[in-house]
């Protein structure tokens, strides 16, 4: 399916990597239509697709209100006629000791991450299903492979994320329906507002942890999805990195991401008071595709590989003994 004159409906869509791939698909002449909570930003965004050759329509959505993402699914198809793809790409997120945190802003992150992308589903699916063809993406995040400590409610959703996508490739499979599909995508560290929105309890300034990637890389790979819809893509070499990682050795891999989180991902400098963040209400601001982050990544991607190296010469090497103890028996 070619990107010119789809009609792509994106959650998320005011800011990050939701922002990012309404432009790029406006940038290809498609049909957006955008769904977040802020009416202003999402009007801002229309207005620069607009400008770049696409057609958009701004819907104001809370994803955690099933009416609300029907409501929106409607719209769309009242508008543009139908619906090629839909994007899950709504998210937020909370650092903390996972006893301190607020159990009302945990379980936002898990409706917003979970149940909105559970809404997103069930919304879209019948519109592609009576269409016989389109595609539903789920943006996951590579936290679904190697949770992270401070993180844990969005860690849990990603992962949860992932296996709503697996479950449903199976559903569709089983009903012969090999025309719709769905496909997950996990973004490695990406430079968004997101980790300046999150509702935060460390004590301590979250920073996005190196190597971080333009948004526009996950849009590309997003928009590619179109034609060539695949069941995961992992995007950011370090992601790819973690994922064979964690193949090879799990236990390595949670020793060092939990060094990299409390080395990298929170500021030692800094410190902050407590904050719920963006994870109840939006900010007033009218977001933003970038979040300013220094992408400086190419010396922790270099360790990233020695580890993952190490970790794969370690296996292979045990590999090699288990065989040469078998010979000898």
């Amino acid at each position: 399916m070619r990107a010119r004159n789809a009609v792509v409906v994106i959650t998320g869509a005011s800011s990050g990597i939701g922002r990012a791939t309404a432009l790029a698909f406006a940038d290809k002449g498609a049909s957006v239509v955008l769904a977040a909570r802020r009416a202003h930003a999402l009007e801002e965004v229309a207005v620069e697709c607009r400008g770049r050759g696409g057609r958009a329509l701004a819907v104001p959505t809370d994803v955690t209100d099933l009416h609300a993402v029907e409501e929106l699914a409607r719209r769309a198809v009242d508008r543009f006629g139908r619906i090629d793809m839909w994007v899950n790409a709504a998210a937020v997120t909370l650092y903390g000791p996972f006893e301190d945190v607020p159990l009302e802003d945990f379980r936002r992150v898990l409706d917003v991450n979970v149940m909105g992308y559970v809404h997103g589903a069930r919304a879209a699916l019948p519109h592609l299903r009576r269409a016989r063809r389109g595609v539903l993406v789920n943006v996951s995040s590579v936290a679904a492979i190697a949770p992270q400590p401070y993180s844990t409610a969005y860690s849990m959703s990603k992962a949860a994320v992932s296996a709503l996508s697996a479950g449903l490739r199976q559903e569709l499979r089983v009903r012969g329906e090999r025309t719709v599909k769905v496909c997950t995508v996990l973004p490695a560290t990406i430079d968004t507002p997101i980790f300046q929105h999150a509702a935060n309890y460390t004590g301590r300034r979250v920073v996005a942890m190196p190597p971080v990637y333009a948004p526009e890389r996950v849009a590309r790979a997003i928009v590619a999805l179109l034609r060539s819809p695949v069941p995961e893509v992992v995007v950011g070499r370090a992601g790819r990195l973690v994922r064979l990682q964690a193949r090879l050795n799990r236990r390595m891999l949670e020793r060092g991401m939990a060094r990299r989180v409390d080395r990298h991902h929170l500021s030692r400098k800094d410190r902050v008071p407590a904050t719920s963040g963006t994870v109840h209400a939006p900010t007033v601001d009218t977001g933003s595709v970038h979040g300013g982050w220094d992408g400086g990544g190419r010396r922790a991607l270099r360790r990233a590989a020695a580890v993952t190296a190490a970790g794969a010469a370690a296996v292979a090497a045990a590999g090699r003994l288990g065989r040469e103890r078998a010979r000898s028996r």
